[in-house]
Protein backbone atom coordinates (compact mmCIF):
# COMPACT_ATOMS: atom_id res chain seq x y z
CA UNK A 1 0.00 0.00 0.00
CA UNK A 2 1.22 3.18 -1.06
CA UNK A 3 2.05 5.97 1.66
CA UNK A 4 1.05 9.15 0.89
CA UNK A 5 -0.31 12.37 2.58
CA UNK A 6 -2.97 15.11 0.95
CA UNK A 7 -1.83 18.52 1.32
CA UNK A 8 -3.62 21.64 -0.35
CA UNK A 9 -1.45 23.77 -2.43
CA UNK A 10 -0.35 27.67 -1.64
CA UNK A 11 -0.72 29.83 -4.46
CA UNK A 12 2.40 30.21 -7.22
CA UNK A 13 3.89 33.31 -5.70
CA UNK A 14 6.90 33.91 -7.92
CA UNK A 15 5.44 34.36 -11.13
CA UNK A 16 7.05 35.02 -14.63
CA UNK A 17 5.10 37.23 -16.32
CA UNK A 18 2.60 39.20 -15.08
CA UNK A 19 -1.51 38.27 -14.18
CA UNK A 20 -4.41 40.18 -13.32
CA UNK A 21 -4.06 39.57 -9.64
CA UNK A 22 -1.26 42.03 -10.09
CA UNK A 23 -3.48 44.90 -10.21
CA UNK A 24 -6.29 43.69 -7.46
CA UNK A 25 -5.05 45.61 -4.61
CA UNK A 26 -4.23 42.33 -3.06
CA UNK A 27 -0.97 40.04 -2.18
CA UNK A 28 0.35 40.38 -5.42
CA UNK A 29 -0.24 43.85 -5.82
CA UNK A 30 1.23 44.43 -2.18
CA UNK A 31 4.18 41.79 -3.57
CA UNK A 32 5.21 43.64 -6.99
CA UNK A 33 5.58 47.66 -5.10
CA UNK A 34 7.47 45.87 -2.36
CA UNK A 35 9.76 43.22 -4.92
CA UNK A 36 9.83 45.86 -7.76
CA UNK A 37 8.87 49.29 -7.60
CA UNK A 38 10.20 50.39 -3.94
CA UNK A 39 13.81 49.15 -4.61
CA UNK A 40 14.14 50.57 -7.58
CA UNK A 41 12.42 53.77 -6.73
CA UNK A 42 13.20 53.94 -3.10
CA UNK A 43 12.90 57.45 -1.25
CA UNK A 44 10.91 58.17 1.96
CA UNK A 45 7.88 60.17 0.27
CA UNK A 46 6.91 56.79 -2.28
CA UNK A 47 8.01 54.48 0.95
CA UNK A 48 5.15 55.63 3.25
CA UNK A 49 2.80 54.36 0.62
CA UNK A 50 -0.16 56.51 0.85
CA UNK A 51 -1.90 57.36 -1.98
CA UNK A 52 -0.70 60.47 -2.81
CA UNK A 53 3.00 61.71 -1.14
CA UNK A 54 2.62 65.20 0.37
CA UNK A 55 5.91 67.36 -1.01
CA UNK A 56 7.17 70.49 1.06
CA UNK A 57 7.72 73.42 -0.95
CA UNK A 58 8.66 76.59 0.63
CA UNK A 59 6.01 76.97 3.14
CA UNK A 60 3.73 75.24 1.38
CA UNK A 61 2.89 71.85 1.43
CA UNK A 62 1.49 70.29 -1.49
CA UNK A 63 -0.13 66.82 -2.31
CA UNK A 64 0.33 64.87 -5.72
CA UNK A 65 -0.75 62.15 -7.24
CA UNK A 66 -2.30 59.69 -10.45
CA UNK A 67 -3.87 56.59 -10.87
CA UNK A 68 -4.75 55.16 -14.41
CA UNK A 69 -8.47 53.78 -15.32
CA UNK A 70 -9.47 50.96 -17.12
CA UNK A 71 -12.45 49.80 -16.31
CA UNK A 72 -14.90 47.44 -18.48
CA UNK A 73 -17.50 48.29 -19.07
CA UNK A 74 -16.43 51.77 -19.80
CA UNK A 75 -20.52 52.48 -19.07
CA UNK A 76 -22.00 51.56 -15.51
CA UNK A 77 -25.22 52.40 -13.16
CA UNK A 78 -24.31 55.85 -11.74
CA UNK A 79 -21.04 56.14 -13.79
CA UNK A 80 -18.27 56.24 -16.56
CA UNK A 81 -15.06 55.63 -16.71
CA UNK A 82 -15.04 59.91 -17.05
CA UNK A 83 -16.65 60.68 -13.76
CA UNK A 84 -14.88 57.77 -12.18
CA UNK A 85 -11.73 59.46 -13.00
CA UNK A 86 -12.65 62.52 -11.80
CA UNK A 87 -13.66 60.82 -8.96
CA UNK A 88 -10.50 58.53 -8.17
CA UNK A 89 -7.97 61.54 -8.20
CA UNK A 90 -9.86 63.81 -5.93
CA UNK A 91 -10.54 61.72 -3.85
CA UNK A 92 -6.92 60.13 -3.08
CA UNK A 93 -5.60 64.14 -3.38
CA UNK A 94 -8.44 64.35 -0.37
CA UNK A 95 -7.24 61.23 1.41
CA UNK A 96 -4.06 63.56 2.67
CA UNK A 97 -6.60 66.31 3.86
CA UNK A 98 -5.36 68.10 1.07
CA UNK A 99 -7.68 70.97 -1.24
CA UNK A 100 -7.73 69.65 -4.50
CA UNK A 101 -6.25 72.25 -6.88
CA UNK A 102 -6.13 70.98 -10.60
CA UNK A 103 -6.16 67.89 -12.63
CA UNK A 104 -4.16 66.40 -15.37
CA UNK A 105 -6.07 64.06 -17.89
CA UNK A 106 -4.49 61.37 -20.54
CA UNK A 107 -6.06 59.31 -22.75
CA UNK A 108 -5.62 56.26 -24.64
CA UNK A 109 -7.59 56.05 -27.32
CA UNK A 110 -7.95 52.74 -29.56
CA UNK A 111 -8.70 53.33 -33.32
CA UNK A 112 -12.24 53.15 -34.40
CA UNK A 113 -13.19 54.41 -31.17
CA UNK A 114 -16.98 55.79 -31.55
CA UNK A 115 -16.58 59.60 -31.34
CA UNK A 116 -19.92 60.21 -30.12
CA UNK A 117 -19.34 57.75 -26.61
CA UNK A 118 -15.95 59.66 -26.48
CA UNK A 119 -18.05 62.93 -26.56
CA UNK A 120 -20.38 61.40 -23.85
CA UNK A 121 -17.18 60.50 -21.63
CA UNK A 122 -15.46 63.64 -22.08
CA UNK A 123 -18.57 65.34 -21.06
CA UNK A 124 -19.51 63.19 -17.97
CA UNK A 125 -15.50 63.93 -17.38
CA UNK A 126 -16.13 67.70 -17.54
CA UNK A 127 -19.39 68.01 -15.25
CA UNK A 128 -18.07 65.94 -12.49
CA UNK A 129 -14.65 68.47 -12.41
CA UNK A 130 -17.30 71.77 -12.32
CA UNK A 131 -19.03 70.00 -9.67
CA UNK A 132 -15.78 68.99 -7.79
CA UNK A 133 -14.40 72.68 -8.34
CA UNK A 134 -11.41 71.34 -9.49
CA UNK A 135 -10.35 72.31 -13.17
CA UNK A 136 -9.31 70.02 -15.62
CA UNK A 137 -5.82 72.10 -16.25
CA UNK A 138 -3.62 69.99 -18.68
CA UNK A 139 -3.21 66.78 -20.70
CA UNK A 140 -1.98 64.57 -23.31
CA UNK A 141 -4.04 62.36 -25.77
CA UNK A 142 -2.22 59.04 -27.99
CA UNK A 143 -4.69 56.77 -30.18
CA UNK A 144 -3.29 53.07 -30.42
CA UNK A 145 -4.38 50.15 -33.09
CA UNK A 146 -7.22 48.80 -32.89
CA UNK A 147 -7.70 45.84 -30.47
CA UNK A 148 -4.96 47.56 -28.58
CA UNK A 149 -6.64 49.41 -25.60
CA UNK A 150 -10.39 48.02 -24.68
CA UNK A 151 -11.56 51.44 -26.56
CA UNK A 152 -10.23 53.79 -23.76
CA UNK A 153 -7.91 54.00 -20.72
CA UNK A 154 -7.28 57.21 -18.78
CA UNK A 155 -4.84 58.79 -17.05
CA UNK A 156 -5.28 61.51 -14.25
CA UNK A 157 -3.10 62.94 -11.81
CA UNK A 158 -3.68 65.69 -8.86
CA UNK A 159 -2.24 68.29 -7.02
CA UNK A 160 -3.65 69.98 -4.17
CA UNK A 161 -2.65 71.81 -1.00
CA UNK A 162 -2.34 70.68 2.75
CA UNK A 163 -3.22 73.15 5.60
CA UNK A 164 -0.99 73.76 8.34
CA UNK A 165 -1.53 71.54 11.10
CA UNK A 166 -3.12 68.84 9.08
CA UNK A 167 -0.91 65.24 9.06
CA UNK A 168 -3.03 62.49 7.88
CA UNK A 169 -1.20 59.48 6.59
CA UNK A 170 -1.80 55.75 7.12
CA UNK A 171 1.24 55.11 9.66
CA UNK A 172 -0.15 57.51 11.82
CA UNK A 173 -3.26 55.50 13.11
CA UNK A 174 -2.97 54.58 16.49
CA UNK A 175 -4.07 52.69 19.86
CA UNK A 176 -7.02 53.69 20.49
CA UNK A 177 -8.48 55.10 17.42
CA UNK A 178 -12.13 54.92 16.53
CA UNK A 179 -12.54 52.99 12.63
CA UNK A 180 -15.19 55.31 10.88
CA UNK A 181 -16.92 54.14 7.55
CA UNK A 182 -19.03 56.75 5.40
CA UNK A 183 -21.43 54.22 4.23
CA UNK A 184 -22.62 51.33 2.72
CA UNK A 185 -20.00 49.19 1.13
CA UNK A 186 -19.49 47.02 -2.53
CA UNK A 187 -21.81 49.33 -4.60
CA UNK A 188 -19.37 50.21 -7.01
CA UNK A 189 -18.15 47.09 -7.78
CA UNK A 190 -21.08 45.41 -8.19
CA UNK A 191 -22.49 48.18 -10.26
CA UNK A 192 -19.99 47.34 -12.85
CA UNK A 193 -20.16 43.99 -12.21
CA UNK A 194 -23.82 43.32 -12.71
CA UNK A 195 -23.55 45.46 -15.97
CA UNK A 196 -20.27 43.38 -17.73
CA UNK A 197 -22.29 40.30 -17.24
CA UNK A 198 -26.01 41.44 -17.55
CA UNK A 199 -27.21 40.48 -14.28
CA UNK A 200 -30.14 41.58 -13.09
CA UNK A 201 -31.49 42.01 -9.73
CA UNK A 202 -33.87 42.58 -7.26
CA UNK A 203 -33.24 46.11 -6.15
CA UNK A 204 -30.89 48.82 -8.00
CA UNK A 205 -27.67 48.44 -7.99
CA UNK A 206 -25.61 51.34 -8.47
CA UNK A 207 -22.02 53.05 -8.51
CA UNK A 208 -21.04 55.14 -5.49
CA UNK A 209 -18.55 57.14 -7.12
CA UNK A 210 -18.18 60.75 -5.97
CA UNK A 211 -15.51 63.38 -4.83
CA UNK A 212 -14.61 62.98 -0.62
CA UNK A 213 -12.70 66.16 -1.01
CA UNK A 214 -15.82 68.61 0.79
CA UNK A 215 -16.66 65.62 3.44
CA UNK A 216 -13.18 65.62 4.05
CA UNK A 217 -12.24 68.97 4.89
CA UNK A 218 -15.72 69.33 7.61
CA UNK A 219 -14.64 66.26 9.18
CA UNK A 220 -10.91 67.45 9.48
CA UNK A 221 -12.68 70.77 10.91
CA UNK A 222 -15.26 68.51 14.02
CA UNK A 223 -11.75 66.56 14.98
CA UNK A 224 -8.59 65.15 15.19
CA UNK A 225 -8.32 62.57 12.12
CA UNK A 226 -4.68 60.15 12.07
CA UNK A 227 -5.81 58.52 8.73
CA UNK A 228 -8.18 58.06 5.80
CA UNK A 229 -8.66 56.24 3.47
CA UNK A 230 -10.90 55.17 0.38
CA UNK A 231 -11.61 51.71 0.11
CA UNK A 232 -11.40 51.15 -3.82
CA UNK A 233 -9.18 48.21 -5.39
CA UNK A 234 -9.67 45.46 -2.66
CA UNK A 235 -12.69 46.73 -0.85
CA UNK A 236 -12.41 47.38 2.67
CA UNK A 237 -11.13 44.65 4.00
CA UNK A 238 -7.75 45.52 2.28
CA UNK A 239 -7.69 48.71 3.31
CA UNK A 240 -7.96 48.08 6.86
CA UNK A 241 -5.08 45.48 6.54
CA UNK A 242 -2.82 48.10 4.79
CA UNK A 243 -3.55 50.50 7.33
CA UNK A 244 -2.75 47.50 10.06
CA UNK A 245 0.56 47.12 8.71
CA UNK A 246 1.44 51.03 7.75
CA UNK A 247 0.62 52.11 11.64
CA UNK A 248 1.92 48.70 13.34
CA UNK A 249 -1.15 48.64 15.04
CA UNK A 250 -4.09 45.72 14.87
CA UNK A 251 -7.57 46.48 14.09
CA UNK A 252 -10.78 44.86 15.77
CA UNK A 253 -14.06 46.10 13.89
CA UNK A 254 -17.40 44.68 13.80
CA UNK A 255 -19.23 42.74 10.89
CA UNK A 256 -22.46 43.78 11.78
CA UNK A 257 -21.41 47.13 12.10
CA UNK A 258 -20.57 46.98 8.43
CA UNK A 259 -23.18 48.57 6.43
CA UNK A 260 -24.09 46.83 3.00
CA UNK A 261 -27.26 47.20 0.98
CA UNK A 262 -29.14 44.00 0.96
CA UNK A 263 -29.43 43.79 -3.26
CA UNK A 264 -25.98 44.45 -2.98
CA UNK A 265 -25.72 41.83 -0.44
CA UNK A 266 -28.31 39.65 -2.17
CA UNK A 267 -26.12 39.76 -5.08
CA UNK A 268 -22.77 39.76 -3.54
CA UNK A 269 -23.80 36.35 -2.03
CA UNK A 270 -25.49 34.86 -5.32
CA UNK A 271 -22.06 35.33 -7.04
CA UNK A 272 -20.06 34.25 -4.33
CA UNK A 273 -17.59 36.83 -3.67
CA UNK A 274 -17.00 39.05 -0.29
CA UNK A 275 -18.56 42.32 -0.29
CA UNK A 276 -15.55 43.23 2.54
CA UNK A 277 -13.27 43.29 -1.03
CA UNK A 278 -15.21 44.63 -3.58
CA UNK A 279 -14.30 47.94 -4.46
CA UNK A 280 -16.15 51.15 -3.39
CA UNK A 281 -15.52 54.69 -5.13
CA UNK A 282 -17.62 57.29 -2.73
CA UNK A 283 -16.68 55.70 0.49
CA UNK A 284 -13.79 56.30 3.32
CA UNK A 285 -12.85 54.84 6.43
CA UNK A 286 -11.11 56.97 9.01
CA UNK A 287 -9.49 56.51 12.20
CA UNK A 288 -10.01 59.06 14.41
CA UNK A 289 -8.97 59.98 17.86
CA UNK A 290 -11.18 58.70 20.57
CA UNK A 291 -11.72 61.85 21.96
CA UNK A 292 -13.17 63.56 18.24
CA UNK A 293 -14.59 60.63 17.50
CA UNK A 294 -18.39 61.54 18.05
CA UNK A 295 -17.82 65.04 16.15
CA UNK A 296 -16.49 63.70 13.55
CA UNK A 297 -19.02 61.19 13.03
CA UNK A 298 -21.77 63.82 13.66
CA UNK A 299 -20.11 66.05 10.61
CA UNK A 300 -19.93 63.15 8.49
CA UNK A 301 -23.71 62.40 8.99
CA UNK A 302 -24.79 66.11 8.28
CA UNK A 303 -23.27 65.58 4.65
CA UNK A 304 -25.19 63.76 2.27
CA UNK A 305 -22.13 61.49 0.89
CA UNK A 306 -21.61 60.41 4.96
CA UNK A 307 -25.40 60.28 6.18
CA UNK A 308 -25.36 56.54 6.69
CA UNK A 309 -21.66 56.82 8.78
CA UNK A 310 -20.99 54.24 11.28
CA UNK A 311 -18.26 53.24 13.71
CA UNK A 312 -17.06 50.31 12.78
CA UNK A 313 -14.23 48.95 15.36
CA UNK A 314 -11.24 50.30 16.70
CA UNK A 315 -7.35 50.47 16.97
CA UNK A 316 -5.33 48.20 19.10
CA UNK A 317 -1.67 47.60 20.52
CA UNK A 318 -1.98 44.00 20.20
CA UNK A 319 -1.70 41.64 17.54
CA UNK A 320 -0.12 44.85 15.24
CA UNK A 321 -0.17 44.37 11.91
CA UNK A 322 -3.66 42.23 12.05
CA UNK A 323 -7.03 42.73 11.38
CA UNK A 324 -9.82 40.73 13.03
CA UNK A 325 -13.16 40.60 12.29
CA UNK A 326 -16.03 39.90 14.83
CA UNK A 327 -19.01 37.94 12.94
CA UNK A 328 -22.65 38.17 13.04
CA UNK A 329 -22.32 34.60 14.96
CA UNK A 330 -19.91 35.33 17.68
CA UNK A 331 -16.63 34.13 16.25
CA UNK A 332 -13.76 36.00 14.98
CA UNK A 333 -12.18 35.96 11.39
CA UNK A 334 -8.50 37.04 10.42
CA UNK A 335 -8.97 39.65 7.41
CA UNK A 336 -6.10 38.90 5.04
CA UNK A 337 -5.14 40.44 1.74
CA UNK A 338 -7.00 38.41 -0.92
CA UNK A 339 -4.06 36.45 -3.60
CA UNK A 340 -6.20 37.50 -6.60
CA UNK A 341 -8.64 39.41 -7.40
CA UNK A 342 -12.70 38.81 -7.05
CA UNK A 343 -13.62 41.27 -10.06
CA UNK A 344 -10.65 42.10 -12.60
CA UNK A 345 -11.17 45.63 -14.43
CA UNK A 346 -13.27 47.57 -11.75
CA UNK A 347 -11.54 50.64 -11.90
Amino acid sequence: MTDFTLSCPLPIAQRKTVVLGHGSGGKLSAQLIREMFLPAFDNPLLNRLDDQAVLEAGSARIAFTTDSFVVTPLFFPGGDIGKLAVHGTVNDLAMSGATPLALSVAFILEEGFPMEELARIVASMAEAARAAGVPIATGDTKVVPRGKADGMFITTSGVGLVAAGVNISARLARPGDKILLSGTIADHGMAVMSKREGLEFEGAIESDTAALHRLVAEMIAAGEIHALRDPTRGGLGATLVEIAAAAGIGVEAESAAIPVREPVRAACELLGLDPLFVANEGKLAAFVAPESAGRVLEAMRANPLGRDAVVIGEAVGSHPGMVLLKTEIGGTRVVDLPFGEQLPRIC
